[in-house]
């Protein structure tokens, strides 16, 4: 009865941070740039979180999701627009196409990838994200290296008010849902059988298959889960930054953001991500007024301060000096 509480008081908690983030958002229209990125690497950092912290396998390729979901929602607004379809028509398509991209490539990838371990994994993953973005650029698909920009469209689907719309108070309310659906998906899988087989695997892979888990099947499982949440975040950034090039969007500064956000806030926890986006964005914000250019070398530091005082992360810290039992299980 108590561990059932303590679930519900979780997924309140959960909850409870993105409804008060989207209201500050709405509350102080002049730090919402700041709380948008907020948002995104908070729900970027939740969507890592279920395979890198739940399998403790690291995708460098991850970004590779973040990128077709940033095409799916911009062909979308193009085919609508060309088509002469309903506008919300393609506000619906977008997240489908990005899914089914993502999707498609997770299987294939996770059937064969996921198999290696260690930096063989890791290299894989690196040479799918590169793949793909040169495929993009040397076939001429989505654009090619010239890029598929959607500001013409999207004004032409929705107006130039509607255009202002989409772009700021639509992808931010898809991206606060998402940052909260990927929460509760890692709840959800915490709390179930599957996250038990996830927890064995991680600890221990060998030990884990010898009592009967079928470690592949769950880390393409948690690899899946994880690559259809990075699709969605890419598809409404896709619609904030109305145009998409391939450098930029298969980017690994991405993967190495939702890295930091992970290790920095806890991996494997439900409130990492948020401690962990929170920090790194609001350092990261201020930096880049303070020292330009410089922020992703300060984090590589911070990252080996962080990875070695804090191993379990500053959550892990956090929880070691609470006394209250059930806040403590409830920060797990």
């Amino acid at each position: 009865m108590r561990e059932r509480s303590t679930r519900i008081l979780q997924a309140v908690a959960l909850l409870a941070f993105y409804i008060a983030i989207w209201s500050v958002r709405e509350a102080y229209p002049q730090y919402g740039q700041l709380v948008t990125l907020i948002i995104f690497y908070t729900a970027l950092g939740q969507a890592f979180n279920i395979f890198l912290g739940m399998t403790g396998y690291v995708d460098f390729g991850y970004v590779a999701f973040l990128a077709l979901g940033m095409y799916g929602g911009a062909l979308a607004v193009k085919y609508a627009a060309e088509a002469g379809l309903p506008p919300a028509l393609a506000l619906a398509l977008g997240p489908l196409i990005a899914v089914s991209l993502a999707s498609m490539v997770a299987l294939a990838v996770g059937g064969v990838a996921l198999r290696l371990r260690g930096a063989y994994f890791a290299i894989a993953t690196v040479g799918v994200n590169e793949g793909l973005r040169y495929l993009i650029e040397g076939a001429k698909i989505w654009g090619g290296s010239e890029g598929l920009i959607i500001a013409r469209e999207l004004r032409q689907l929705f107006g130039d008010e509607g255009f202002s719309y989409i772009t700021t108070i639509y992808a931010d309310t898809f991206l606060v849902f998402t940052a909260a659906t990927a929460a509760m998906a890692t709840w959800f899988l915490k709390n179930s059988g599957i996250g038990y087989g996830l927890s064995a695997l991680r600890e221990d892979e060998v030990a884990a298959r010898v009592m009967g888990v079928n470690t592949t099947a769950y880390k393409i499982l948690a690899f899946t889960i994880s690559a259809l949440f990075g699709s969605l975040i890419g598809s409404a950034w896709g619609l904030k930054i109305v145009a998409i090039y391939p450098p930029e969007s298969f980017n690994i500064t991405y993967t190495v953001e939702a890295i930091i956000v992970v290790m920095l806030g806890g991996m494997g926890t439900l409130f990492g991500p948020i401690i962990g986006g929170s920090i790194y964005t609001l350092t990261k914000y201020y930096l880049g007024v303070l020292i330009p250019g410089s922020q992703l070398l300060i984090f590589s530091i911070l990252l080996i301060v962080v990875a070695t005082a804090f191993p379990h992360g500053l959550l892990g810290h956090i929880r070691g000096y609470i006394r209250n039992y059930t806040l403590r299980e409830i920060l797990k």
